[in-house]
């Protein structure tokens, strides 16, 4: 596993007491899921990001994606420092989807026209 990558851990307590809060609420989750964002706890997610550049360009999307009620919280920390995670119940999700060999770079050898 490389160390120089980043995770965005986002936790949220959203309301859900209202048919437009429910509303906000699904929306949300799905625009989580559907920016690469894995579910650990119904509440708390996370991304794999390159960098800081990405990390700081994710954050704004979240930012234009915000339900505007309830509580949304993110923190950044380093790859290193994620996989340091302790569990004590439960086990890690070593799922292809949850490391940092989802990642492909192409390069100027890896492309090649035919």
């Amino acid at each position: 596993m490389s160390y120089r990558y980043m995770r965005l851990l986002l936790m949220f307590d959203l309301p859900v007491d209202t048919p437009d809060d429910k509303k906000a609420y699904r929306h949300f989750r799905k625009f989580l899921l559907s920016e690469g964002f894995i579910m650990h706890q119904y509440s708390i997610y996370s991304k794999l990001l390159l960098n800081d550049t990405a990390a700081k360009a994710m954050e704004k999307r979240l930012r234009k994606n915000n339900p505007k009620r309830g509580s949304i919280t993110l923190l950044k920390v380093t790859e290193k420092q994620y996989a340091r995670m302790i569990y004590l119940h439960g086990s890690r999700d070593a799922s292809i989807a949850n490391s940092d060999n989802r990642i492909i770079f192409l390069g100027e050898d890896d492309y090649h026209e035919s």
